[in-house]
């Protein structure tokens, strides 16, 4: 044993184990009592001096606590999380942070990770071929607290605030409260138990003339008119800001999520943003099993962005969340300067998107018309320079198009998108929609259930002029999912072109689905070429208007064929 490994286990030796094993490292970390994220910062530490050698870090049955003030605060710049305004300090608060890695995998053996504070619970950075398995993540102090109205008056509405939420009234004033954060008001959905749908909704403090304690989680809100509510609805609330997120994977390769239990997804979901094949396996981002609450995630649950590899979301359960479970998509970024013939300057143009490496060398992009969005130009990336946090430069390996200075351009990467898998998932409790997938790879969904989401079930978009999420698709198959009760359309095909001049999608398969519907809309496409319908089941307790059940418009190569309707 060499001085270097026999200091790291000396220094180990106070957090945990470390077990030798033949061809590979095992790093045991028991319980302690308190905070654990030293011990498990140790142990991620301890991986980094094998140098590239698997190592498996095990944990046990029991309870981690992580908090926010231990973590290591780092700043990351994440896709679609908060403005500069929103957020003035992008620093996050790591639990587990794992940087330039490789061949690690954290086994939780059935532990349970609990966060104190809004903190991030993991990173995954630089790394490659790395496990998170078999452990489950939670918050003591979730930041979407809840309350359950127990009756309504003509100026009133009592209810009472579930365990894990804290709360203050001071002079009738109320606030929510957690560690070290709190707020007053925020954004609020409402939950109905009898028909497990969540909706966003006015929040009930709006308009609020007094909160008062009756008795220990029961209080009294006082207003000047009736209330918006009803006995029996659960009422989640947050603040908006989604200044950490609850993984962010960034820059690796090969990364594996399986047999988690996430159950609160702390103020964003699992931000995948410029990496390579990951899959998220058995996944469970629900509410935790005896406690009660009715909501997992302050905002979307998984988010891809710029992306590129196999991309698989197979077997999991999407429950609760406060918007897209799934959203994949690339950036556009809007040319501001033809700075020479050869070079642009381009310019994150949404507040939530900014910050981050966009164009690495080498890149293939396409100079995309932002009112048609088709290609004007293709070219690869020579150089890119980050003149700030929101411009970069870019020098291509030919001379721009003539012209093009006087149309409205952006850029999209067209090397960083994904091949999409997403099959055999459940989806509910959303107030928005179960899928979002904008990219030119292969992509298959399928074997899924969609439960009675308030918008599409799924959409296929592509935008250039709002949030500036790319692109279009080429290859898509929507095959044998189950549509249970979901908005209208249920499937949308919704590109954000305002000029028409081709098309921006194409070849789009949907077959064999079942559609049970709550109206008569089930598929709108639009501007897409290669479209089939075909093996279709719908079904409704109301004779369904045919005329509107499948809408296109500026589509061409449409078939529709084998569909059935009942009644």
């Amino acid at each position: 044993m060499n001085r270097m490994f026999f200091a790291a286990v000396t220094a180990f030796f106070l957090n945990g184990t470390i077990c030798l094993a033949s061809g590979s490292e095992t790093i045991c970390v028991p319980p302690v009592s308190g905070d654990a994220t030293g011990a498990l910062r140790a142990a991620i530490d301890r991986a980094r001096l094998f140098k590239g050698k698997p190592v498996l870090i095990r944990l046990e049955q029991g309870d981690y606590h992580l908090y926010r003030e231990s973590g290591s605060a780092v700043v990351y710049y994440v896709s679609n999380t908060a403005s500069e305004e929103e957020n003035p300090d992008p620093t996050k608060h790591i639990g587990l942070w794992l940087k330039d890695l490789k061949n690690v995998t954290i086994d939780g053996g059935g532990a349970r990770l609990v966060t104190h504070g809004e903190m991030t619970t993991f990173v995954v950075d630089g790394c490659e071929n790395i496990v998170l398995r078999n452990f489950s993540l939670t918050a003591a102090d979730p930041s979407v607290p809840e309350m359950t109205v127990l009756d309504v008056g003509d100026n009133y509405l009592t209810a009472r605030v579930h365990p894990d939420s804290q709360y203050k009234i001071e002079d009738g004033k109320f606030r929510w409260e957690g560690h070290g954060w709190s707020f007053a008001g925020g954004i609020a959905q409402n939950f109905n138990p009898q028909t497990n749908v969540t909706n966003r909704c006015d929040s009930p403090m709006d308009r609020l003339v007094r909160a008062i304690e009756l008795d220990s989680g029961i209080v009294r809100f006082n207003y000047s008119r009736r209330p918006n509510a009803y006995a029996g609805e659960v009422f989640q609330m947050r603040d908006a800001i989604r200044d950490e997120v609850c993984g962010f994977i960034h820059r690796s390769k090969n990364v594996c999520l399986e047999d988690l239990n996430i159950h609160f997804l702390g103020n964003f979901g699992i931000v995948g943003q410029y990496s390579e094949n990951l899959t998220y396996n058995r996944i469970k981002c629900e509410p935790e099993w005896g406690h009660g609450r009715t909501c997992a995630g302050f905002a979307d649950f998984v988010q891809m962005s710029g992306c590129k590899g196999k991309l698989k979301i197979t077997n999991s359960r999407f429950e609760g969340a406060h918007d897209d479970p799934i959203n994949i998509h690339g950036t556009h970024l809007q040319i501001t300067e033809y700075v020479s013939p050869n070079q642009i300057k381009v310019r994150f143009m949404h507040g939530q998107s900014f910050g981050f490496e966009a164009f690495f060398k080498g890149d293939q992009i396409e100079l995309v018309d932002a009112n048609t969005l088709l290609c004007l130009q293709k070219a690869t990336v020579k150089q890119a320079e980050a003149l700030d946090r929101y411009e970069i430069l870019l020098t291509l390996d030919t001379e721009v198009s003539p012209g093009l200075s006087d149309k409205w351009v952006v850029v999209e990467n067209v090397s960083w998108t994904p091949e999409v898998e997403i099959t055999h998932n459940y989806f509910s409790r959303t107030p928005t929609r179960g899928i979002l997938v904008t990219t030119r790879k292969k992509v298959v969904i399928a074997n899924n259930v969609f439960y009675r989401t308030p918008m599409s079930a799924i959409l296929i978009a592509d935008d250039a002029r709002s949030w500036y999420e790319s692109g279009p698709v080429r290859d898509v198959t929507i095959r044998e999912n189950i549509f249970i009760e979901c908005g209208a359309p249920v499937i949308a095909v919704a590109p954000e072109n305002d000029r028409y001049e081709g098309a921006v999608h194409q070849n789009i398969r949907i077959l064999n689905n079942r559609f049970v519907l709550n109206s008569d809309q089930a598929i709108s496409v639009r501007s897409t070429d290669g479209l089939t319908v075909s093996g279709n089941y719908f079904v409704a307790d109301h004779p369904i208007d045919t005329a509107n059940l499948i809408r296109t418009k500026n589509c061409n190569a449409f078939s529709f064929s084998g569909n059935r309707i009942n009644p």
